[in-house]
């Protein structure tokens, strides 16, 4: 861990991190989320991200679009693919979208030191994603899509569908 990292991790109030991003952005963030200064990270106007939610932008771009709203307790992570999402989506409480993944093809060496790739998360505009969701690296997701709770989305999704399940398969399509 850098020295800047460290002083914003720990020694930067919170309030300090919600007061820039509204003056940047227009957006509202809660001193109790975990919000990375990062110069990756973008988050349209009107957006919302709640309490206990952590957004980390170190290694890639993530932009959050207009109007969003993050529930409680979610955790956001891009990696050198990104993580986009767009405008007017609904994420609620305990959603998990990574966007990164370790290799894991040789045998004889651990998983931990065959380093990691990142393929990145598009996700479209006005999409509801339930609670407990999982997005997994490589996941694209169309516009006017639901998951249902307790997914996991680990491939592409068509717009104007719902989506449930492990792994998440089209179960109705919006009309």
């Amino acid at each position: 861990m850098n020295v800047t990292s460290f002083v914003q991790r720990f020694l930067l109030p919170r309030w300090v991190i919600s007061l820039y991003y509204f003056l940047k952005y227009r957006c509202k963030v809660s001193t109790r989320a975990e919000v990375e200064l990062s110069p990756l990270l973008s988050i349209g106007r009107g957006s919302e991200v709640s309490s206990f939610t952590k957004i980390k932008a170190s290694y890639g771009p993530l932009r959050i679009g207009a109007r969003c709203s993050i529930g409680a307790g979610c955790f956001l992570s891009s990696h050198q693919g990104g993580l986009t999402i767009g405008d007017d989506c609904l994420i609620s409480p305990n959603v998990t979208i990574i966007a990164n993944n370790y290799n894991y093809q040789r045998l004889d060496v651990p998983i931990r030191e065959q380093g990691s790739q990142s393929r990145g998360v598009r996700i479209g505009s006005n999409v509801w994603i339930g609670s407990g969701v999982c997005v997994l690296d490589g996941a694209q997701i169309g516009s006017g899509v639901i998951v249902a709770p307790n997914s996991v989305v680990s491939g592409k999704i068509p717009d104007h569908v719902i989506v449930q399940g492990s792994p998440a398969k089209v179960i109705f399509t919006r009309r």
